[in-house]
């Protein structure tokens, strides 16, 4: 029961680090970037000016569209990594990664 309760105390801490850690994501060679925690919380997105052309709105919409789910699913396995390292290959009832 000991080592149940250290695994849970060692998941949250890291649970609460990963709201820190961030990851940058990229797309259209650059002209888009975006910024997530590993909560999956979008922090930024930065898009090139020269990217900007109101007669391909779509294209745009597009590369926004491809670097956030790019970004989440990074995040995503960087909290899984960290998670599933504490635990070592344990499954514990309702927790998925």
């Amino acid at each position: 029961m000991g080592q149940l309760q250290r695994i849970q105390e060692e998941m949250l801490k890291t649970q609460e680090r990963l709201a820190e850690e961030t990851i940058e994501v990229t797309a259209g060679g650059g002209v888009v970037k975006v910024v997530i925690d590993g909560h999956q919380r979008v922090r930024a997105i930065t898009i090139s000016p020269e990217i900007v052309n109101p007669e391909d709105v779509e294209m745009l919409q597009d590369l926004i569209l491809v670097a956030i789910n790019e970004a989440i699913e990074r995040s995503q396995a960087m909290a899984a990594e960290k998670l599933s390292s504490i635990v070592g290959g344990v499954q514990l009832p309702g927790l998925k990664f």
